[in-house]
Protein backbone atom coordinates (compact mmCIF):
# COMPACT_ATOMS: atom_id res chain seq x y z
CA UNK A 1 0.00 0.00 0.00
CA UNK A 2 1.46 3.78 -1.16
CA UNK A 3 0.29 7.03 -0.84
CA UNK A 4 -2.49 6.60 1.69
CA UNK A 5 -2.51 5.47 5.26
CA UNK A 6 -5.53 3.08 6.58
CA UNK A 7 -7.59 3.27 9.29
CA UNK A 8 -6.56 0.81 11.78
CA UNK A 9 -8.63 -2.30 11.94
CA UNK A 10 -11.50 -2.79 13.52
CA UNK A 11 -11.82 -4.78 16.79
CA UNK A 12 -14.18 -7.57 16.10
CA UNK A 13 -17.60 -6.13 17.87
CA UNK A 14 -19.24 -8.35 20.15
CA UNK A 15 -20.80 -11.48 18.45
CA UNK A 16 -24.58 -12.16 19.71
CA UNK A 17 -25.94 -15.98 19.27
CA UNK A 18 -29.12 -15.77 17.56
CA UNK A 19 -31.40 -18.39 17.81
CA UNK A 20 -32.42 -21.03 15.94
CA UNK A 21 -30.30 -20.52 12.33
CA UNK A 22 -32.08 -20.17 8.75
CA UNK A 23 -31.57 -23.72 7.01
CA UNK A 24 -29.17 -23.18 4.01
CA UNK A 25 -26.04 -21.07 3.09
CA UNK A 26 -29.25 -18.56 0.39
CA UNK A 27 -32.51 -18.09 1.17
CA UNK A 28 -35.26 -15.93 -1.25
CA UNK A 29 -37.73 -13.78 1.00
CA UNK A 30 -41.24 -13.34 -0.91
CA UNK A 31 -40.87 -10.51 -3.82
CA UNK A 32 -40.66 -6.97 -2.44
CA UNK A 33 -42.57 -3.81 -1.48
CA UNK A 34 -43.17 -0.62 0.04
CA UNK A 35 -45.68 1.00 2.35
CA UNK A 36 -47.94 2.90 0.88
CA UNK A 37 -47.83 1.96 -2.38
CA UNK A 38 -50.95 1.14 -4.35
CA UNK A 39 -49.79 -1.84 -6.15
CA UNK A 40 -46.47 -3.68 -7.59
CA UNK A 41 -46.11 -1.84 -11.03
CA UNK A 42 -42.98 -1.53 -11.97
CA UNK A 43 -40.32 -3.90 -12.26
CA UNK A 44 -39.19 -5.94 -9.46
CA UNK A 45 -36.09 -4.82 -7.33
CA UNK A 46 -33.35 -7.38 -6.16
CA UNK A 47 -31.02 -7.00 -2.72
CA UNK A 48 -29.12 -8.94 -1.28
CA UNK A 49 -28.38 -8.93 2.53
CA UNK A 50 -25.33 -11.49 3.72
CA UNK A 51 -24.32 -12.41 7.54
CA UNK A 52 -22.64 -15.26 9.09
CA UNK A 53 -25.26 -17.54 10.59
CA UNK A 54 -23.91 -20.70 11.24
CA UNK A 55 -20.32 -20.23 11.68
CA UNK A 56 -18.73 -22.77 13.98
CA UNK A 57 -15.88 -21.94 16.64
CA UNK A 58 -14.77 -19.68 19.84
CA UNK A 59 -15.11 -16.63 17.65
CA UNK A 60 -17.71 -17.47 15.31
CA UNK A 61 -19.42 -13.67 14.61
CA UNK A 62 -23.03 -15.19 13.93
CA UNK A 63 -25.34 -12.59 13.00
CA UNK A 64 -28.53 -14.14 11.85
CA UNK A 65 -30.99 -11.63 12.76
CA UNK A 66 -29.30 -9.32 10.38
CA UNK A 67 -30.27 -11.56 7.68
CA UNK A 68 -34.18 -12.17 9.66
CA UNK A 69 -34.62 -8.51 9.48
CA UNK A 70 -33.96 -8.10 5.67
CA UNK A 71 -36.58 -11.06 5.00
CA UNK A 72 -39.03 -9.62 7.47
CA UNK A 73 -38.36 -5.66 5.86
CA UNK A 74 -39.06 -7.69 2.13
CA UNK A 75 -42.70 -9.24 3.59
CA UNK A 76 -44.15 -5.94 5.32
CA UNK A 77 -42.99 -3.79 2.21
CA UNK A 78 -44.35 -6.25 -0.46
CA UNK A 79 -47.64 -6.38 1.33
CA UNK A 80 -48.15 -2.83 1.14
CA UNK A 81 -47.55 -2.81 -2.54
CA UNK A 82 -43.97 -2.83 -2.86
CA UNK A 83 -41.29 -0.18 -3.07
CA UNK A 84 -42.61 3.10 -4.87
CA UNK A 85 -44.36 0.31 -6.91
CA UNK A 86 -41.72 -2.20 -7.29
CA UNK A 87 -41.67 -5.20 -5.68
CA UNK A 88 -38.63 -6.50 -3.50
CA UNK A 89 -36.93 -9.52 -3.75
CA UNK A 90 -34.68 -10.16 -0.63
CA UNK A 91 -32.20 -11.99 -0.95
CA UNK A 92 -29.64 -13.65 1.77
CA UNK A 93 -26.54 -15.52 2.25
CA UNK A 94 -24.71 -17.15 5.11
CA UNK A 95 -21.31 -15.28 4.74
CA UNK A 96 -20.00 -18.16 7.36
CA UNK A 97 -17.52 -15.59 8.82
CA UNK A 98 -15.02 -16.66 6.24
CA UNK A 99 -13.30 -14.97 3.37
CA UNK A 100 -14.90 -17.80 1.04
CA UNK A 101 -18.02 -17.18 2.39
CA UNK A 102 -17.76 -13.63 1.89
CA UNK A 103 -16.53 -14.06 -1.59
CA UNK A 104 -19.29 -16.51 -2.40
CA UNK A 105 -21.98 -14.47 -1.48
CA UNK A 106 -20.86 -10.73 -3.36
CA UNK A 107 -20.48 -13.20 -6.55
CA UNK A 108 -23.90 -14.60 -5.99
CA UNK A 109 -25.41 -10.76 -5.67
CA UNK A 110 -23.42 -10.32 -8.68
CA UNK A 111 -24.92 -12.90 -10.40
CA UNK A 112 -28.79 -12.59 -9.52
CA UNK A 113 -28.01 -8.64 -10.80
CA UNK A 114 -28.60 -7.31 -7.30
CA UNK A 115 -28.95 -3.26 -7.59
CA UNK A 116 -27.50 -3.62 -3.68
CA UNK A 117 -26.04 -5.00 -0.75
CA UNK A 118 -27.99 -3.57 2.43
CA UNK A 119 -27.29 -3.91 6.19
CA UNK A 120 -24.71 -6.74 6.48
CA UNK A 121 -22.71 -8.15 8.57
CA UNK A 122 -18.18 -9.30 6.79
CA UNK A 123 -15.53 -9.30 9.19
CA UNK A 124 -13.93 -9.93 5.15
CA UNK A 125 -14.18 -6.63 2.98
CA UNK A 126 -10.81 -7.42 1.19
CA UNK A 127 -13.14 -10.79 -0.37
CA UNK A 128 -16.41 -9.09 -1.13
CA UNK A 129 -15.18 -5.75 -2.04
CA UNK A 130 -13.35 -6.41 -5.45
CA UNK A 131 -16.66 -8.52 -6.95
CA UNK A 132 -18.98 -5.79 -5.99
CA UNK A 133 -16.81 -2.79 -7.34
CA UNK A 134 -16.50 -5.27 -10.73
CA UNK A 135 -20.13 -5.12 -11.14
CA UNK A 136 -20.75 -1.99 -9.96
CA UNK A 137 -22.98 -2.91 -7.32
CA UNK A 138 -23.25 -0.27 -4.00
CA UNK A 139 -22.57 -2.08 -0.35
CA UNK A 140 -24.98 0.22 1.79
CA UNK A 141 -24.51 0.04 5.52
CA UNK A 142 -22.45 -2.52 6.49
CA UNK A 143 -21.83 -3.29 10.04
CA UNK A 144 -18.37 -1.43 10.19
CA UNK A 145 -16.69 -4.94 10.82
CA UNK A 146 -14.33 -4.52 8.03
CA UNK A 147 -11.78 -1.94 7.09
CA UNK A 148 -12.55 -1.78 3.34
CA UNK A 149 -15.94 -0.44 4.36
CA UNK A 150 -14.65 2.65 5.23
CA UNK A 151 -12.28 3.17 2.06
CA UNK A 152 -14.03 1.29 -0.98
CA UNK A 153 -15.82 3.68 -3.58
CA UNK A 154 -18.42 1.53 -3.63
CA UNK A 155 -19.08 1.22 0.22
CA UNK A 156 -21.72 3.89 1.94
CA UNK A 157 -21.34 3.70 5.26
CA UNK A 158 -24.44 4.81 8.22
CA UNK A 159 -21.71 5.21 10.56
CA UNK A 160 -18.44 6.22 11.95
CA UNK A 161 -17.94 2.73 12.74
CA UNK A 162 -15.63 1.65 15.77
CA UNK A 163 -13.83 5.05 15.07
CA UNK A 164 -16.59 7.14 16.00
CA UNK A 165 -17.32 5.15 19.23
CA UNK A 166 -13.82 5.38 20.73
CA UNK A 167 -13.76 9.29 20.02
CA UNK A 168 -17.55 9.19 21.46
CA UNK A 169 -16.49 7.31 24.53
CA UNK A 170 -13.71 10.23 25.43
CA UNK A 171 -16.46 12.70 25.24
CA UNK A 172 -18.06 10.80 27.46
CA UNK A 173 -14.87 9.79 30.33
CA UNK A 174 -13.71 13.61 29.83
CA UNK A 175 -16.86 14.58 31.68
CA UNK A 176 -16.27 12.52 34.60
CA UNK A 177 -12.95 10.97 34.74
CA UNK A 178 -9.70 12.22 35.76
CA UNK A 179 -7.81 8.95 35.05
CA UNK A 180 -8.63 6.64 32.73
CA UNK A 181 -7.66 3.45 32.12
CA UNK A 182 -8.02 1.31 28.47
CA UNK A 183 -8.07 -2.26 28.43
CA UNK A 184 -8.32 -2.79 24.42
CA UNK A 185 -7.15 -5.83 21.89
CA UNK A 186 -3.36 -5.84 21.96
CA UNK A 187 -3.97 -5.90 17.62
CA UNK A 188 -2.27 -2.84 15.44
CA UNK A 189 -6.76 -2.56 15.54
CA UNK A 190 -6.40 -2.07 19.40
CA UNK A 191 -3.89 0.55 19.17
CA UNK A 192 -5.60 2.76 17.00
CA UNK A 193 -8.09 2.33 19.37
CA UNK A 194 -6.20 3.82 22.24
CA UNK A 195 -4.66 6.57 19.81
CA UNK A 196 -8.45 7.98 19.72
CA UNK A 197 -8.77 7.64 22.62
CA UNK A 198 -5.71 9.56 23.59
CA UNK A 199 -6.98 12.61 21.16
CA UNK A 200 -10.40 13.07 22.26
CA UNK A 201 -9.20 13.23 25.89
CA UNK A 202 -6.31 15.32 24.91
CA UNK A 203 -9.17 17.62 23.18
CA UNK A 204 -11.18 18.14 26.37
CA UNK A 205 -7.84 18.82 28.50
CA UNK A 206 -7.86 15.48 29.94
CA UNK A 207 -4.42 13.46 30.76
CA UNK A 208 -3.29 10.66 28.07
CA UNK A 209 -5.04 7.50 29.12
CA UNK A 210 -3.01 4.22 30.83
CA UNK A 211 -3.03 2.17 27.94
CA UNK A 212 -3.41 -1.32 28.67
CA UNK A 213 -3.16 -4.09 25.62
CA UNK A 214 -4.94 -7.48 26.20
CA UNK A 215 -5.04 -10.88 24.40
CA UNK A 216 -8.35 -11.18 22.41
CA UNK A 217 -9.18 -15.12 23.58
CA UNK A 218 -8.13 -14.84 27.15
CA UNK A 219 -10.17 -16.61 29.80
CA UNK A 220 -9.54 -13.76 32.56
CA UNK A 221 -8.24 -10.73 32.57
CA UNK A 222 -6.66 -10.62 36.30
CA UNK A 223 -3.39 -9.07 35.51
CA UNK A 224 -5.30 -6.26 33.00
CA UNK A 225 -7.69 -5.60 36.22
CA UNK A 226 -4.90 -4.79 38.42
CA UNK A 227 -3.16 -2.82 36.00
CA UNK A 228 -6.47 -0.82 35.31
CA UNK A 229 -7.08 -0.42 39.34
CA UNK A 230 -3.82 1.08 39.69
CA UNK A 231 -5.03 4.26 38.13
CA UNK A 232 -8.26 4.24 38.11
CA UNK A 233 -9.09 3.19 41.69
CA UNK A 234 -8.73 5.83 43.68
CA UNK A 235 -11.52 8.78 43.66
CA UNK A 236 -11.90 10.39 39.84
CA UNK A 237 -10.73 6.94 38.14
CA UNK A 238 -12.52 5.16 35.07
CA UNK A 239 -12.05 1.76 33.15
CA UNK A 240 -13.13 1.52 29.60
CA UNK A 241 -12.58 -1.90 27.89
CA UNK A 242 -13.05 -2.16 24.11
CA UNK A 243 -12.45 -6.69 23.81
CA UNK A 244 -15.42 -7.20 21.38
CA UNK A 245 -17.16 -10.82 22.88
CA UNK A 246 -14.41 -10.65 25.74
CA UNK A 247 -15.25 -7.12 27.19
CA UNK A 248 -17.76 -9.01 29.53
CA UNK A 249 -14.81 -11.83 30.46
CA UNK A 250 -12.98 -8.68 31.75
CA UNK A 251 -15.10 -6.78 33.50
CA UNK A 252 -16.12 -9.70 35.32
CA UNK A 253 -12.49 -9.92 36.46
CA UNK A 254 -12.47 -6.29 37.23
CA UNK A 255 -15.38 -6.40 39.78
CA UNK A 256 -13.55 -8.93 41.55
CA UNK A 257 -11.00 -7.26 42.14
CA UNK A 258 -12.93 -3.80 42.94
CA UNK A 259 -12.08 -3.05 46.55
CA UNK A 260 -15.83 -2.46 48.11
CA UNK A 261 -16.92 0.91 48.03
CA UNK A 262 -14.71 1.90 45.04
CA UNK A 263 -16.99 2.79 42.86
CA UNK A 264 -15.18 3.09 39.46
CA UNK A 265 -16.53 4.18 36.74
CA UNK A 266 -16.70 1.57 33.69
CA UNK A 267 -16.99 2.40 30.47
CA UNK A 268 -17.47 0.51 27.01
CA UNK A 269 -19.47 0.68 23.47
CA UNK A 270 -21.37 -0.48 21.46
CA UNK A 271 -20.20 -3.63 20.17
CA UNK A 272 -18.47 -4.76 23.43
CA UNK A 273 -21.14 -4.03 25.66
CA UNK A 274 -25.05 -3.58 24.29
CA UNK A 275 -28.48 -4.42 25.82
CA UNK A 276 -28.28 -7.89 24.87
CA UNK A 277 -25.66 -8.63 27.16
CA UNK A 278 -27.08 -6.94 29.95
CA UNK A 279 -30.24 -8.85 30.18
CA UNK A 280 -28.01 -11.88 29.72
CA UNK A 281 -25.55 -10.66 33.03
CA UNK A 282 -28.30 -9.79 35.42
CA UNK A 283 -30.18 -6.12 34.36
CA UNK A 284 -29.79 -3.91 36.88
CA UNK A 285 -28.00 -6.42 38.78
CA UNK A 286 -25.46 -6.69 36.08
CA UNK A 287 -21.46 -5.50 36.11
CA UNK A 288 -22.61 -2.75 33.76
CA UNK A 289 -25.16 -1.07 35.74
CA UNK A 290 -24.00 2.59 35.80
CA UNK A 291 -21.67 1.93 32.41
CA UNK A 292 -21.29 4.91 30.32
CA UNK A 293 -21.98 3.30 26.28
CA UNK A 294 -21.41 5.29 23.24
CA UNK A 295 -23.68 4.20 20.27
CA UNK A 296 -24.39 4.79 17.15
CA UNK A 297 -28.20 5.19 17.28
CA UNK A 298 -30.82 5.89 19.93
CA UNK A 299 -31.06 3.67 22.84
CA UNK A 300 -32.74 0.82 22.76
CA UNK A 301 -36.15 1.87 24.05
CA UNK A 302 -36.49 5.08 22.03
CA UNK A 303 -39.55 5.93 20.22
CA UNK A 304 -38.32 6.25 16.99
CA UNK A 305 -37.80 2.44 17.15
CA UNK A 306 -41.52 1.82 17.57
CA UNK A 307 -42.04 1.33 13.62
CA UNK A 308 -39.07 -1.35 13.79
CA UNK A 309 -40.92 -2.89 16.20
CA UNK A 310 -44.03 -3.37 14.56
CA UNK A 311 -42.51 -4.87 12.15
CA UNK A 312 -40.92 -7.34 13.26
CA UNK A 313 -44.11 -8.59 15.45
CA UNK A 314 -46.31 -8.13 12.22
CA UNK A 315 -43.89 -9.97 9.54
CA UNK A 316 -41.38 -11.91 11.37
CA UNK A 317 -44.22 -14.32 12.79
CA UNK A 318 -42.08 -15.30 16.34
CA UNK A 319 -38.62 -15.73 14.58
CA UNK A 320 -36.75 -15.89 17.55
CA UNK A 321 -33.15 -14.87 15.80
CA UNK A 322 -34.45 -11.09 15.48
CA UNK A 323 -33.58 -9.42 19.15
CA UNK A 324 -35.24 -5.46 18.20
CA UNK A 325 -31.97 -4.23 21.10
CA UNK A 326 -29.30 -5.95 18.65
CA UNK A 327 -27.26 -3.32 16.87
CA UNK A 328 -26.99 -5.58 14.04
CA UNK A 329 -30.65 -6.08 13.30
CA UNK A 330 -31.10 -2.25 13.96
CA UNK A 331 -28.45 -1.52 11.39
CA UNK A 332 -30.13 -3.77 8.76
CA UNK A 333 -33.33 -2.01 9.24
CA UNK A 334 -31.80 1.31 8.69
CA UNK A 335 -29.67 0.38 5.93
CA UNK A 336 -33.30 -0.85 4.09
CA UNK A 337 -35.01 2.00 5.10
CA UNK A 338 -31.67 4.17 3.06
CA UNK A 339 -32.61 2.10 0.25
CA UNK A 340 -36.58 2.98 0.52
CA UNK A 341 -35.71 6.39 -0.30
CA UNK A 342 -33.36 5.92 -2.92
CA UNK A 343 -35.78 4.14 -4.87
CA UNK A 344 -38.35 6.66 -4.34
CA UNK A 345 -35.68 9.28 -5.62
CA UNK A 346 -35.74 7.44 -9.29
CA UNK A 347 -39.13 7.35 -9.95
CA UNK A 348 -38.35 5.35 -13.03
CA UNK A 349 -39.95 1.53 -14.03
CA UNK A 350 -36.75 -0.54 -13.28
CA UNK A 351 -33.97 0.15 -10.59
CA UNK A 352 -30.34 -1.01 -11.79
CA UNK A 353 -27.60 -0.75 -9.73
CA UNK A 354 -26.36 1.83 -11.64
CA UNK A 355 -29.12 4.01 -10.69
CA UNK A 356 -28.56 4.02 -7.18
CA UNK A 357 -25.35 4.72 -7.16
CA UNK A 358 -26.36 7.57 -9.26
CA UNK A 359 -29.27 8.50 -6.72
CA UNK A 360 -25.95 8.25 -3.90
CA UNK A 361 -23.67 10.48 -6.04
CA UNK A 362 -25.64 12.99 -6.61
CA UNK A 363 -26.16 13.24 -3.02
CA UNK A 364 -29.62 12.54 -2.49
CA UNK A 365 -30.48 13.27 1.35
CA UNK A 366 -31.90 10.57 3.22
CA UNK A 367 -34.07 10.98 6.22
CA UNK A 368 -34.20 7.84 9.01
CA UNK A 369 -36.88 9.33 11.15
CA UNK A 370 -34.16 10.44 13.28
CA UNK A 371 -32.19 6.95 13.82
CA UNK A 372 -29.16 8.72 12.29
CA UNK A 373 -28.60 12.48 11.70
CA UNK A 374 -30.02 12.82 7.78
CA UNK A 375 -27.42 11.30 5.50
CA UNK A 376 -25.91 12.07 2.36
CA UNK A 377 -22.66 10.83 0.32
CA UNK A 378 -21.82 13.33 -1.62
CA UNK A 379 -18.27 13.83 -2.37
CA UNK A 380 -18.50 16.88 0.03
CA UNK A 381 -20.05 15.35 3.17
CA UNK A 382 -16.92 12.98 3.49
CA UNK A 383 -15.21 14.47 6.25
CA UNK A 384 -11.52 14.28 3.90
CA UNK A 385 -9.63 12.42 6.13
CA UNK A 386 -6.81 10.38 4.87
CA UNK A 387 -7.50 7.46 7.22
CA UNK A 388 -11.50 7.14 7.16
CA UNK A 389 -12.11 8.57 3.34
CA UNK A 390 -15.82 7.75 3.27
CA UNK A 391 -17.14 8.64 6.91
CA UNK A 392 -20.17 10.95 6.58
CA UNK A 393 -21.75 10.59 9.71
CA UNK A 394 -19.38 11.53 12.74
CA UNK A 395 -22.40 11.92 15.14
CA UNK A 396 -22.81 8.93 18.06
CA UNK A 397 -25.07 8.90 20.85
CA UNK A 398 -24.09 8.61 24.26
CA UNK A 399 -25.73 6.47 26.69
CA UNK A 400 -25.57 4.86 30.37
CA UNK A 401 -26.88 1.57 31.98
CA UNK A 402 -29.74 2.85 34.26
CA UNK A 403 -31.66 -0.10 36.23
CA UNK A 404 -30.40 -2.63 33.44
CA UNK A 405 -31.50 -0.81 30.63
CA UNK A 406 -29.29 1.92 28.07
CA UNK A 407 -30.97 5.21 28.24
CA UNK A 408 -29.57 8.33 26.49
CA UNK A 409 -27.11 9.90 29.12
CA UNK A 410 -27.49 13.03 27.14
CA UNK A 411 -29.90 13.98 24.31
CA UNK A 412 -29.32 14.12 20.36
CA UNK A 413 -26.28 13.35 18.97
CA UNK A 414 -22.88 14.75 19.63
CA UNK A 415 -20.37 15.21 16.78
CA UNK A 416 -16.85 13.93 16.88
CA UNK A 417 -15.69 14.48 13.69
CA UNK A 418 -12.90 16.76 14.77
CA UNK A 419 -11.30 13.88 17.27
CA UNK A 420 -11.56 11.76 13.70
CA UNK A 421 -9.67 13.71 11.57
CA UNK A 422 -7.38 14.99 14.38
CA UNK A 423 -6.34 11.36 15.01
CA UNK A 424 -6.03 10.67 11.30
CA UNK A 425 -3.32 13.81 10.86
CA UNK A 426 -1.79 13.12 14.12
CA UNK A 427 -0.65 9.26 13.05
Amino acid sequence: MTGRRRAPSLSRPFRTLTGAVAAGALLLTGCGALPGGSGASGEPVTVMTWAPSGATGPDAANRAGMTAMAQAYGRWVNESGGIDGHRLRVLTCDEQDTPGGAGDCARRAVREKAVAVLGSYSRHGQAFTAPLQIAGIPYIGGYGASEEEYSSYISYPLTGGQSALLAGNAVQLARDCERVSLVRADTLGGWGEAWLLRTGLGIAGRAAPLDIPAAEDATSYSTEAERALSVAGTGGGCVTSVLGDRTETFFDSFRRLEPEGAQVRVASVLGSVDQPLIDRTGGRNSPFEGAYVTGWYPPPGDARWDEMRRVIREHAFGDNRIDPDDTGVQTTWIAYTVLRSLIGSIQESEITAGKITTALHRGERVDTGGLTPALRWHYEDMIGSEAYPRIVNTRVTLQVVRNGRLVAARKGFVDVGETLVDASARR
